[in-house]
């Protein structure tokens, strides 16, 4: 793979050189948070962003966390508790965007009556992961009665 075709992230796909239209909801899918999210799916790296459809089972979601990238997320399926710090929490459902500034601490996680998917923006000052605020990698976030893993 020439030096222009690696990603960023691991797993993830590369645009540009011939690859243009990605069709993300069939591309195999990576842990976009491995040790404080339960986010799953396909990421696909430009030049200066990248964006991929994830994927949060009912009941689960991220810990809270940051990363020096900002991030924009625009949900698809399903409902998320959102927290961003210094604001109140909010539920955003199908057509919400979400603003996640870089190095705020926040959290999403999905409410157990479905599944939720949404597609994320962020530059790629940074990979696609962040950090959990209290600095574990201890796994996503649960709620009471689902089933981890």
């Amino acid at each position: 793979m020439s030096e222009e075709r690696k990603t960023v992230n691991a797993g993830a796909f590369k645009a540009g050189e011939g690859a243009y239209l990605f069709q993300l909801a069939e591309l195999p899918g990576i842990e976009t948070g491995p040790g404080y999210s339960t986010a799953f799916g396909g990421v696909v790296e430009g030049i200066r962003t990248q964006c991929g459809l994830m994927h949060k089972a009912r009941g689960t979601g991220a810990r809270p966390h940051s990363h020096p990238n900002e991030q924009w997320n625009y949900v698809v399926q399903g409902r998320l508790k959102v927290n961003i710090e210094g604001e109140p929490e909010r539920i955003a459902g199908p057509g919400t965007l979400i603003y996640f500034p870089p190095n705020v601490v926040h959290s999403t996680v999905a409410l157990p009556e479905e599944d939720v998917i949404f597609f994320v923006v962020k530059d790629l000052t940074h990979g696609i992961a962040g950090k959990a605020a209290d600095g574990t990698t201890s796994g996503g976030y649960y709620e009471p009665g689902v089933a981890s893993g």
